[in-house]
């Protein structure tokens, strides 16, 4: 049984499953769940047409994370479960990866939509880079 379970979470459908999931499965265990700001939103931001300061993408980001946290937290609550929240900055995919090497985490639990062809292709599947790259188990909860 995993002591440290790492929960990818964005406050989306899926990851309040796989949080869900993660508290259900391993009982006791140390649980935190990470969300990732990426850069490249403001990237996206501006070729949609807006032209956002550096300061205010980051200051709207981190209101976002900690929005998410919270909804994290609603999550947990009823299973009576002590959840750590934090943000990282970064590529999702290696960001996550890094954390849990950096905190010895031995189990990471994320949701995946599970798109495919072209879909798949054109944005990525950050779910399927952290399973083929993790050192340790990863549930992928669809």
């Amino acid at each position: 049984m995993p002591e440290r379970v790492l929960v990818a979470f964005d406050g989306s459908p899926l990851s309040e499953r796989a949080l869900t999931y993660a508290i259900e499965t391993f009982p006791g265990a140390s649980l935190t769940t990470i969300y990732v700001i990426s850069p490249f939103d403001a990237v996206l931001d501006v070729e949609a047409g807006g032209l956002p300061v550096a300061e205010d993408w980051y200051d709207d980001a981190t209101d976002r994370a900690a929005s998410i946290h919270s909804r994290a937290r609603d999550v947990a609550a009823p299973h009576d479960v002590d959840l750590d929240t934090v943000t990282e900055v970064g590529k999702p995919a290696r960001t996550i990866l890094e954390y849990a090497r950096e905190h010895d985490v031995d189990q990471i639990v994320m949701g995946s939509h599970g798109r495919s062809g072209l879909d798949r292709t054109l944005l990525g599947s950050v779910a399927e880079t952290i399973t083929r790259r993790a050192r340790f188990p990863v549930t992928v909860v669809g």
